[in-house]
């Protein structure tokens, strides 16, 4: 069972540790997890037509062995509609009794035979409890969504989230060339697409890690999506400069950083996080990079500088990255989203203390809240005068660029998460 908070795929790794699953099958269980972690709220709307009391609520062993069988039988074709029943059942005897196990048969089998007792909302007089309802999703973000961007757009964003997830791939420019790991994908017949922006991603259009041991862990690539690697080409680091990440663990922009700095000069990684900063330098030796200096402190508590590029990833909702992180869905509420809003101005304004005249700083996020991003850089703007923006235009297109010179990202629009990032420019004294 996944607790509130619990990562799927953490869970997925204590159940196969030490255990003989094959690849294959542990890829399968993920999906499985992810799939039933995303669909929840759908799966209960639809099993409560075929029970003999739909409002009632049933004991959450009962419900999860309901929303684990529901969704192999209406969101997989792997497993065939008999043996999802059958190990459905065989499951609730093993965890339950016979009676609820004759309950979950009785269920899933009149789910197959009656599809058509399960009804939605009106998608013309109630269409965010119809997106909420039938892509399973909070309604307060599908309320934000038909305000932001209307219905059209709003259900393509959620159909998105709701695909499975693909891996992309950073290649390691000291170490590879986008080339060679393209043509070593090639051999092994795994299809791919190139980045659209930036030429080191590679994009897997498969599941898992493929040639793992012959990319990943020979540090040729880093698994990254592309829509992070935005944020660094927008800081434009230069080989010999001064650099800080403000909460750079694990460590995916800042090592980019420094391979786009040709592991020359300094790059300075702060994250409050010991363990986090562990698995950034691990990343960093299996890259072969060699310039990062991990600083563990809370970035508002840090001294240094000034820098030539200040680096701002602060935490955030993540509600660009909502196909990827299945439980994010449930666990993040508009309370969290107000206290984030007062974390990142905060972290934003001390950002730009470190950054030095005429330098330059980029503030970026994995969401596509807009109190987050671009409230957040025009509340620090009206405050900050020394600041202005540096347009992004010099470096994306009019696609990713808005008419104030940030960027954003969607799902929907080409291959990667959402995303935002802004250049900020600190003027000259005098």
């Amino acid at each position: 069972m996944i607790q509130r908070g619990e990562q799927p795929e953490g869970a997925v790794q204590q159940v196969t540790e030490g255990r003989e699953f094959r690849p294959l099958d542990r890829r399968f269980l993920l999906q499985l997890v992810n799939g039933t972690t995303k669909m929840q709220r759908r799966l209960d709307h639809e099993i409560k037509f075929y029970l003999a009391k739909p409002s009632q609520e049933l004991p959450i062993i009962l419900g999860t062995i309901f929303r684990l069988g529901f969704y192999q039988l209406h969101f997989t074709d792997r497993i065939p509609a008999a043996a999802a029943v059958s190990e459905s059942v065989n499951l609730a005897l093993y965890m339950t009794d016979r009676k609820r196990a004759n309950l979950v048969n009785a269920v899933m089998r009149a789910s197959l035979r009656e599809p058509h007792r399960i009804t939605f909302p009106s998608k013309e007089d109630k269409p965010e409890k119809y997106l909420g309802l039938y892509y399973s999703q909070p309604d307060y973000f599908v309320d934000y969504c038909l305000k932001e961007f209307g219905f059209e757009k709003t259900e393509k964003l959620l159909v998105k989230f709701n695909e499975p997830p693909h891996v992309t791939y950073r290649v390691n420019y000291l170490k590879a060339k986008p080339e060679e790991v393209a043509h070593m994908l090639q051999e092994n017949n795994i299809k791919f697409s190139h980045g659209k922006y930036l030429p080191e991603f590679i994009r897997i259009e498969e599941s898992g890690l493929p040639l793992e041991d012959e990319l990943v862990k020979t540090g040729k690539v880093l698994v990254q999506d592309e829509s992070a690697g935005l944020a660094v080409r927008l800081l434009n680091p230069r080989p010999n400069g001064n650099v800080v990440d403000l909460t750079a663990a694990p460590g995916g922009k800042a090592t980019h950083i420094a391979v786009r700095m040709r592991n020359r000069g300094r790059v300075t990684a702060v994250d409050k996080s010991h363990q986090r900063l562990e698995i950034l330098t691990e990343n960093a030796k299996r890259l072969g990079i060699k310039i990062i200096s991990p600083v563990a402190c809370d970035m508002l508590n840090f001294s240094g500088g000034p820098f030539d590029r200040v680096l701002l990833d602060p935490p955030c909702s993540g509600w660009g990255t909502a196909g990827k992180h299945s439980d994010l869905r449930w666990v993040k509420t508009v309370d969290d989203i107000r206290n984030l809003v007062k974390i990142q101005g905060k972290m934003l304004r001390k950002a730009a203390s470190l950054v030095k005249p005429g330098g330059i700083l980029v503030y970026s996020t994995c969401t596509i809240i807009r109190d987050e991003n671009d409230q957040t850089v025009e509340e620090f703007l009206l405050r900050h005068k020394d600041f202005e923006i540096d347009s992004a235009q010099e470096f994306f297109g009019d696609e990713l660029v808005t008419e104030r010179g940030f960027v954003k990202t969607y799902p929907v629009l080409g291959k990667m998460d959402g995303a935002f990032c802004a250049r900020l420019r600190r003027k000259l004294k005098g």
